[in-house]
């Protein structure tokens, strides 16, 4: 298994210029994004929310790498997105699925044959161009410039620790340093998109 904070530095070798939404990755990433403008860390939208909104930006601009770090749970709650992706086959979406076997963010409830479950072949049956499986951190890390090179949409799942969280949503350290207007403000702005 990987350890997703691992992973992200990684990733961060190799992210150019990409559009960013770190979804379940946020905590980590927030702390080791060299770009923060041009990432949108808007912690947990409603469960199954973030593959919807990164695949609307990566349609909304399509001239820009859209790199969301996803969750399985998310998935399960909205597998209509998958399809959704793979019929406008958006070349500039990489989809990454931590994939921790549990609904880690509302205190480790299982998820349903989480160790039988093959999110790789789910993504190439609906579509994508392209779907890897990953549970070892130095294969990753030889394939991460390879894949962010191929044309999207592009899925990723990855086996990662468990990082569990019990206390209300409310409760939790904040690790989102800017308000949700700044954090869409710098993006529109790095982007070139004329704000109001």
């Amino acid at each position: 298994m990987i350890e997703t904070a691992d992973m992200l530095r990684v990733f961060a070798q190799y992210r150019g210029n990409s559009i960013v939404i770190p979804g379940r990755g946020g905590r980590h990433w927030v702390p080791l994004s060299d770009q923060p403008s041009r990432d949108l860390p808007l912690r947990d939208p409603a469960m199954g929310g973030h593959a919807s909104f990164a695949f609307g930006m990566a349609l909304a601009l399509p001239q820009e790498k859209v790199v969301l770090f996803d969750s399985e749970g998310d998935i399960i709650m909205n597998m209509g997105a998958l399809t959704t992706i793979a019929e406008k086959a958006p070349e500039n979406f990489y989809h990454f699925l931590l994939d921790n076997e549990c609904y880690a963010t509302t205190g480790g409830q299982a998820i349903p044959n989480a160790t039988k479950t093959a999110y790789d072949v789910i993504a190439k049956g609906a579509g994508y161009r392209a779907a890897y499986a990953y549970d070892d951190l130095e294969e990753l890390s030889n394939d991460m410039e390879r894949i962010l090179s191929e044309p999207g949409p592009v899925l990723v799942a990855m086996k990662v620790y468990p990082e569990i969280e019990s206390l209300p949503i409310n409760a939790r350290p904040a690790w989102v340093t800017r308000t949700r207007d700044k954090i869409i403000a710098d993006v529109q702005q790095s982007v070139g998109v004329a704000t109001r």
